[in-house]
């Protein structure tokens, strides 16, 4: 069936990015994205995609107060919404405590049957003191993750990491190298970086890995600790801007053909051009978790 729906669309993907407030309850961000998943179903959308900590204020010190275990009510609400409406949803992320007591910003995909396909948890924190702009340490609560992740849907591999990780394209490299033709990216930049680089940011890690590119964010909050610059955005594999927002709440549909990814591989062939006789990018194999990541 799936396979079917894929066809008759000719193989393009509809993404709905939800760019929200972040209420101070889980349940009212649920809410929200239960908003999300109706329109998406509203606008024939086969994804859904919500922000960083999108059911947690983004306040170091409250991580651990709103973590949840990986099967907690939050992540089974979002299963749940991903089957009632026969949605992928891409949960943003969520403060979540593992095993080992450690607690972790993770991203989770769900599939239309509400079946987890994929988690990834934040693996480069966010330490930043920008002179005269944002400081900020997520290390002062948060442990890091340690697994690349890539998985597979109807429409092809995509891969998933959180915010600060696109940051490094080592990482999104790999991804690329594992056959990501999408990287779905939950972020929350600020207010100092978000004007300076986020849509840079997303411009070279699609063209340079040329992949599809697509960051969600929260809306601006004036009356939020932590002031996210949105602009929730898609950038296709040569780096063009398909679509991006501004600061406030709401959705924006984008239509993607991922066989433009080989194309544009086949036409700027760089990932066969890469001089491994002379440079090679190694990460150890335990660390690719096609799905999700394994326990540290």
């Amino acid at each position: 069936m799936m396979d079917e729906n894929k066809a008759a669309r000719g193989g393009c993907l509809r993404i709905l990015q939800w760019q929200m407030k972040v209420p101070e309850k889980p349940a009212e961000a649920l809410e929200r994205a239960e908003d999300a998943c109706r329109r998406a179903r509203e606008l024939d959308a086969d994804l859904v995609c919500l922000p960083e900590m999108f059911c947690c204020p983004y306040v170091t010190e409250k991580f651990p107060v709103y973590a949840e275990g990986e099967d907690g009510e939050t992540a089974r609400a979002c299963a749940s919404l991903a089957k009632e409406y026969g949605v992928y949803l891409s949960a943003g992320s969520m403060p979540e405590r593992g095993a080992d007591g450690r607690v972790y910003n993770t991203a989770y995909v769900f599939d239309r049957a509400g079946k987890r396909v994929a988690k990834h948890r934040k693996m480069h924190l966010f330490d930043i003191d920008v002179a005269g702009g944002q400081s900020f340490r997520e290390s002062d609560t948060l442990s890091a993750g340690g697994g690349i992740t890539v998985f597979d849907t109807e429409f092809g591999k995509m891969g998933l990491c959180v915010c600060y990780d696109f940051r490094f394209p080592e990482l999104a490299r790999l991804m690329a190298l594992r056959g990501a033709e999408l990287i779905l990216v939950p972020a929350a930049f600020n207010m100092t970086t978000g004007p300076l680089h986020w849509e840079l940011m997303f411009r070279a890690q699609a063209m340079f890995q040329q992949v599809f590119a697509v960051g969600t964010a929260p809306s601006w909050d004036a009356a939020a600790d932590y002031q996210s610059w949105g602009h929730s955005i898609a950038v296709d594999p040569w780096g063009r801007v398909l679509a991006q927002m501004d600061e406030g709440e709401g959705g924006q549909l984008v239509v993607l053909d991922l066989a433009e990814t080989e194309r544009v591989r086949a036409q700027i062939p760089l990932l066969r051009h890469r001089r491994t006789d002379i440079y090679t990018l190694h990460a150890p194999e335990q660390s690719y978790f096609d799905g999700e990541e394994r326990s540290q």
